[in-house]
């Protein structure tokens, strides 16, 4: 059986949650937070991530508004992920993550590990939610 190896990632601002999964494809887990800087640094980070990771494809979840659409939001995040897939020579897929801070906050409160002022863990948690719908649907 091949080897699964991909990222997922939820982009925003200021922060990059990733998410990484188990060598077979069935489970995503939390890696890091990414905190962004210069694009060029962003990549340096991400290629130290790919590499150690052996990653093959980035799947970054799209911020569509609740209509469907592709907004400012969407937009921002379509046109980083492509410039960042093309820095690393890795494909890209996008998965639909309207509402998946959201379930993030209530998967950290249902564990006690929810703060208002970790940011981070909701965007590494959001990341591995949409890991996992894109290994689910895959």
């Amino acid at each position: 059986m091949k080897r699964v190896a991909v990222l997922g990632l939820d982009v925003g601002l200021r922060r990059v949650g990733v998410a990484g999964c188990d060598g077979l494809g069935l489970l995503a887990t939390e890696l890091t937070t990414v905190t962004r800087t210069s694009f060029k640094n962003d990549v340096e980070v991400f290629r130290q991530i790919v590499n150690e990771r052996e990653a093959t494809l980035l799947v970054v979840g799209m911020p569509y508004t609740m209509n469907g659409e592709m907004g400012f939001q969407a937009k921002q995040v379509m046109k980083y992920a492509k410039r960042l897939s093309n820095a690393l020579g890795l494909p890209l897929d996008f998965v639909d993550e309207r509402l998946t801070s959201i379930e993030a906050e209530e998967q950290l409160r249902e564990s006690k590990k929810f703060s208002h002022y970790n940011k981070g863990l909701i965007d590494k948690r959001a990341a591995a939610i949409i890991l996992q719908q894109w290994l689910d649907d895959n």
